[in-house]
């Protein structure tokens, strides 16, 4: 899993990851025996099925450190031993995160039956509850497992040579327009960015756990009240990480502008990494061409 933004819902199951390795994953990691599985194009980021009464997840893996990056975030949520944090189940050997292959990797939760929200806004009737789960988490004790916040901006990289063609597939040379035509804007969030962090590089003092991604779609309404789900990027940051999907003011303004701004930033780099690379025309890759439009003009008109 990425410590980035990206929300690309998944509408078509991972490539060259078949249903037999799957299954294969759950009776050899959890002692799951099934014969079948149903995909669930539900969720952003992951891939989802109902296995057996549980509901599995495959991440799939940029490198060995987003592996890392991601059983340590998992093992997080299992050691946090809060009621509103729906867990990953471990393995018969005790790991939360089975690996399938160089490419992805494997994790089982408990079905919770309640109602997710929507990305976007909280709803003004949530936001109190969701508060106070926040409030809970950041003032938890920090698992020696998880791993610390970089705050510099992921898949940057991708960003950069705008002068020379992209070749990956059939929204590569689409996408460099897009951001070649908004490069002096893109430049100006970048070094606003910058300054930013400059700003808010830790002390150590004020870094608490947090989830990373907590707006409505991760959370489920249950009959027992909110639980908090995806705990793939959870990290050691500043609790404003968490906080500026729900208030405007309340914490650290140069970090709450920080990460709403890397939000925006991330995701627009996240899209361009995914267009420069080898690509077919999918609904999924479809589906990022539309988000990738729709952040720009990124200045509001004045």
């Amino acid at each position: 899993m990425r410590d980035a933004a990206i929300l690309r819902r998944m509408l078509s199951e991972p490539e060259g990851l078949t249903i037999a390795e799957l299954l294969a994953g759950l009776a050899q990691g959890w002692g799951i025996n099934a014969r079948s599985a149903e995909y669930l194009p539900v969720g952003f980021g992951s891939y989802h099925w109902l296995v057996a009464g549980h509901f599995v997840t495959v991440d799939a893996l940029e490198d060995e450190a987003a592996y890392t990056s991601l059983c340590r975030a998992l093992e997080t949520a299992r050691a946090l031993h809060l009621d509103f944090v729906v867990a990953p189940l471990p393995t018969t050997a005790g790991p939360v995160v089975w690996r399938l292959g160089p490419r992805y990797a494997l994790s089982v939760y408990p079905v919770v039956e309640g109602d997710a929200g929507d990305f976007g806004p909280h709803r003004p009737d949530d936001l109190p509850e969701v508060l106070e789960l926040l409030t809970a988490l950041h003032r938890a004790p920090i698992p020696d497992c998880t791993e610390r916040a970089d705050l510099a901006l992921p898949g940057r990289s991708a960003l950069a040579g705008l002068d020379s063609p992209w070749t990956g597939g059939p929204y590569s040379e689409r996408a460099r327009h897009l951001l070649v035509e908004h490069a002096d804007d893109l430049a100006a969030l970048l070094a606003e960015y910058d300054a930013l962090v400059e700003q808010v590089r830790p002390t150590g003092a004020r870094w608490v756990v947090t989830h990373g991604e907590p707006h409505p779609g991760n959370f489920l309404r249950t009959p027992a009240g909110l639980v908090l789900v995806d705990w793939e990027t959870a990290r050691i940051a500043p609790p404003e990480r968490d906080l500026w999907f729900v208030v405007e003011t309340a914490g650290d303004p140069v970090a709450l502008a920080l990460y709403r701004l890397r939000w925006k930033l991330a995701d627009i780099a996240a899209y361009a990494g995914e267009f420069r690379r080898p690509h077919e025309i999918t609904d999924d890759i479809t589906a990022s061409w539309t988000y990738l439009q729709g952040y720009f003009p990124l200045r509001s008109p004045q």
